[in-house]
């Protein structure tokens, strides 16, 4: 059963701009620590790879805490939800704690899409609630 959809379009120059304006702070506000690794990683290789791959996130993790009907609240952070791929490429969202506890006490699952065009990046998340509600 669908517990909630959510999508998210966030414009790449606002990410690049805050970049700017904050450097690292801000990276390290939106991404967890296995992020933040990645996200330098592909930073010192291709700058502009590195802004999209924030960009990505930032929209998933705004999706997400949509679909969970919290938005930006507790236990929904920033670090708690992180979207890493499997070797195939495909996206997933990683939870960690009180929201992976919250997250599993609803025995919920999600799904994410994420895209990046030119200008922006583009969210989409479905959580589905297994057995009863």
């Amino acid at each position: 059963m669908i517990y909630g959809i959510g999508t998210d379009i966030c414009d790449i120059r606002r990410i690049r701009a805050s970049l700017e304006r904050h450097g690292e702070r801000f990276a390290q506000k939106i991404l967890s620590a296995a992020e933040f690794a990645h996200w330098q990683s592909r930073s010192q290789r291709w700058p502009e790879r590195g802004v999209r791959y924030l960009a990505t996130r930032f929209s998933a993790k705004e999706a997400f805490s949509k679909a969970i009907g919290l938005g930006m609240v507790m236990p929904m952070t920033w670090k708690s939800c992180e979207v890493s791929n499997l070797s195939s490429g495909k996206p997933q969202i990683v939870l960690h704690g009180a929201l992976k506890d919250w997250f599993e006490a609803r025995s919920l699952s999600a799904q994410v899409s994420v895209s990046d065009e030119t200008d922006y990046a583009a969210s989409f998340v479905v959580v589905e609630q297994q057995g009863k509600p």
